[in-house]
C-alpha cells in the first residue's frame, strides 16, 4: 500500500498537480485496502484521465461491485472499523467524482482527486459498465458468415485491450466532466450504440482457444447481422476520431500506434468488405499496402 501511495503522489507532482496530493494519497489508500480485503488478484494501480482532471484507478479481479457509502455515518469506533476498506466514505470525501466500472473479468474503482478534503459526506459514487445480457442472433433473417484469415494473436490482444481502455476512458471522462469534454460524451454514446455488434462479432472465444493452444495466428469464423457489419465501418471512423481526441485533450493514456492502426483497419475492414460481397483478405503484415485499401461504403 505504501508503494501505491508514493507512486500516486509522485505522479501528481510529475503532472504539475501537487494541489491534489493529499486527497489522492487518502483515496488510493482506501481503494487499495478495499481491493486487498474484498477484491481478488491481480491488483493494479493506475492514473488516467487528463492532465487537468487526473483519475486514480485501482483494478482487481473481482466483478462484485463495491458497497457505496451509507447515508448514515458510523456511530462508534467499532462501526468505523467495520466499514474501513469497504464503505469508501474516505474516497467520497477525497474526490470531486468517483465510482466503479464493472468489466467481464474484474472491476475498476476510480476517483478524481479533489483539491480539498470534504468536510461533509462528499460526492455520490456511481457504478457503471455492468455486463448486459447477450441477445440471441439466431432469429435474425439477415445473417452473414465471415472468415477472418491469419489473425495475428498478439496484435488482436493489443487491439482488444486498447478498445476496452478507450471505451472506459471516454465513458468516465463524460461521466465526471461532461461539460469540460463534450467530445468524450459524443464518443461514449457512439461506443454504446456499437457495443452489442462488436461484442457479438469479434470472435473472442476462438482467439482465446488459439492462445491456449500456443498458436501465433488463427482463422476466426463469425456470424453477424449484415447491418451490424456495416456499423463496424462507423466504428473505424470513430477510432480515428478518438485518436485525435487523445492527443488534443492531453490524455494520460496513449493514442494508437501506427502498427495498431494498420492492424485494426485490416481486421475491422474485413467485416465491411465481406458484407459488401468481397472475398476474405488474409493479414500479410503492417507493411502490406492492401491494409489501407479498405472500402467503407
Amino acid at each position: 500500500m505504501q508503494d501505491a501511495r508514493r507512486w500516486v503522489v509522485a505522479t501528481c507532482v510529475d503532472i504539475d498537480r501537487a494541489d491534489l496530493v493529499e486527497c489522492a494519497e487518502l483515496g488510493v489508500s482506501e481503494l487499495v485496502t478495499n481491493a486487498l480485503l474484498h477484491g481478488a488478484p491481480p491488483i493494479q494501480v493506475r492514473v488516467r484521465g487528463t492532465w487537468e482532471h487526473p483519475r486514480v484507478e485501482v483494478r482487481d479481479g473481482s466483478t462484485t461491485p463495491p458497497l457505496l457509502p451509507s447515508v448514515t455515518e458510523p456511530t462508534d469506533e467499532d462501526d468505523l472499523l467495520l466499514t474501513f476498506g469497504r464503505g469508501l466514505s474516505i474516497v467520497a470525501r477525497s474526490a470531486d467524482a468517483w465510482g466503479a466500472e464493472i468489466e467481464e473479468d474484474g472491476k475498476i474503482v476510480w476517483f478524481n482527486p479533489a483539491p480539498v478534503f470534504s468536510e461533509d459526506d462528499g460526492v455520490e459514487g456511481v457504478i457503471t459498465g455492468i455486463a448486459r445480457e447477450d441477445r440471441s442472433l439466431s432469429d435474425s433473417p439477415d445473417m452473414i458468415e465471415f472468415e477472418i484469415r491469419d489473425v495475428p494473436l498478439k496484435a488482436y490482444v493489443a487491439f482488444h485491450r486498447h478498445y476496452r481502455e478507450l471505451r472506459r476512458e471516454v465513458r468516465l471522462l463524460a461521466l465526471a466532466h461532461e461539460a469540460d469534454y463534450p467530445l468524450a460524451k459524443s464518443l461514449s454514446d457512439l461506443f454504446g450504440s456499437l457495443e452489442q455488434p462488436l461484442h457479438d462479432g469479434m470472435g473472442a472465444g476462438q482467439i482465446e482457444a488459439a492462445l491456449e493452444a500456443g498458436s501465433t495466428t488463427t482463422d476466426v469464423h463469425v456470424i453477424m447481422e449484415r447491418s451490424s457489419a456495416k456499423l463496424i465501418g462507423r466504428f473505424m471512423e470513430l477510432l480515428d476520431l478518438a485518436d485525435a481526441f487523445c492527443r488534443e485533450e492531453r490524455l494520460l493514456s496513449l493514442a494508437r500506434t501506427e502498427e495498431q492502426q494498420q492492424f485494426q483497419e485490416w481486421f475491422l475492414g474485413e467485416f465491411v468488405r465481406q458484407a459488401n460481397g468481397e472475398e476474405p483478405l488474409p493479414w500479410r503484415g503492417s507493411s502490406d499496402p492492401s491494409v489501407r485499401q479498405t472500402s467503407l461504403s
